[in-house]
């Protein structure tokens, strides 16, 4: 009996392995009667699609009320600048008001919601701390349960899933681009996430907000994904994507790393490693992706990431840092490495990585093993805390 259970649920596994990975929206059937006669109210952008059709357009030719939409960092169509503050606007495609969460407020207020019975999120994440995604989900968490409604996740998956690493946020270097205990790269879907955050107390006051997610299906962690829709302006490939756990640090680092390029994210350069390094590029100026990048019109010398086989990322489960330790053994100017007071375009690489130490780590030169072992055992907690929360294997 029990071998027939295991060879039942083995053929369970494998025929939903042989089947395409269905995102939250795309299983209309599964939510489109919860919505039928409500007002909805939907957080999204332009990676919230239906197959290649917009989710606010595939609701409303559903007959579904999309009163109004909440757009994030970047805007509703995803065109602006990472960190440009956004407006509240009218859709010109479907006379919807569109209110900024990325302006003058980052939640919805009591108002906004006075008119909605249920409201939705679909963004594409990526699976690290600072993307900023996570954040505005936890907002809007805590504006749904402060006004009791609620909240449903079409969950997507996470192109980085199977990373699960980096220091665990040290909440003294709490900001916009790290809001909780987790590790750079965390390894869990927005639905996950909102499922942790209820759970772990996270939201303002602890207050627990209404869920009801819409998970993906075929679907496992370490399953590879490739994004149908850019998630960013300068998330632009599936490169950038893949690399972008190991190469967004260096937004705490005085080099460029490929903003004011078509190809951000996978280039990491600057014109004092000439002569160091033969591979170049020049920055540019680039409206919706990056205006004033950091050595605008200057040619940069470093690392060209992007042919770098990126199944070495998977089979290592690990983030990338030997390209932060060879640039700084490099540069020629140590003492500026670090200094995001040279470049309102930089970060201070505390509030990257989570921790006070890494820092001086890679000025001490320290070991690769060293600077891992001092992650824990925290990285551990997290990973075995993780498991409660899981929707996917």
């Amino acid at each position: 009996m029990a071998f027939a259970f295991v060879l039942f649920f083995f053929t369970l596994t494998l025929k939903a392995q042989n089947q395409p990975i269905k995102t939250g929206a795309d299983q209309t059937d599964l939510y489109i009667p919860l919505l039928k006669g409500k007002r909805v109210a939907i957080m999204a952008n332009q990676t919230a699609i239906i197959g290649t059709t917009h989710l606010v357009d595939s609701l409303q030719s559903l007959g579904i009320q999309v009163v109004k939409v909440f757009g994030p960092e970047h805007g509703f169509r995803g065109n602006v600048s990472a960190g440009e503050k956004v407006s509240d606007e009218t859709d010109p495609k479907t006379g919807i008001p569109i209110i900024s969460l990325y302006g003058k407020k980052n939640k919805p207020s009591a108002e906004d919601m006075a008119d909605v019975d249920i409201m939705i999120y679909d963004l594409q994440d990526v699976g690290v701390r600072f993307y900023t995604n996570i954040n505005a989900l936890s907002r809007l968490m805590e504006a749904c349960a402060a006004n009791s409604k609620e909240l449903m996740i079409l969950d997507r998956p996470n192109p980085n899933a199977y990373l699960i690493d980096g220091p665990i946020l040290d909440m003294k270097y709490k900001s916009g681009i790290g809001m909780f205990p987790i590790p750079m790269s965390h390894g869990l879907t927005v639905g996950e996430f909102a499922q942790m955050a209820n759970g772990e107390g996270w939201l303002t006051n602890g207050v627990k907000c209404k869920l009801r997610i819409i998970p993906v299906a075929n679907y496992n962690h370490d399953m590879e994904y490739t994004l149908p829709v850019p998630p960013s302006p300068n998330l632009n490939t599936q490169q950038a994507v893949l690399l972008y756990p190991s190469t967004c640090m260096f937004e705490g680092v005085y080099l460029n790393h490929g903003r004011g390029t078509y190809f951000p994210f996978t280039v990491l350069g600057s014109p004092e490693l000439k002569g160091i390094y033969d591979f170049s590029y020049t920055p540019t100026g680039i409206k919706g992706m990056a205006e004033t990048p950091l050595f605008m019109d200057q040619v940069c010398y470093g690392l060209d990431l992007r042919e770098f086989d990126t199944d070495k990322l998977r089979k290592s489960g690990q983030i990338n840092f030997k390209w932060i330790i060879e640039l700084y053994k490099a540069h020629p100017h140590k003492e500026k490495f670090f200094d995001s007071s040279l470049s309102n375009q930089m970060g201070t690489i505390e509030k990257l990585i989570g921790t006070g130490e890494f820092r001086q780590q890679i000025i001490s030169g320290v070991s690769e093993e060293e600077i891992r072992a001092s992650w824990e055992p925290g990285l551990s907690k997290y990973k075995e805390m993780r498991k409660k929360y899981l929707l996917y294997p």
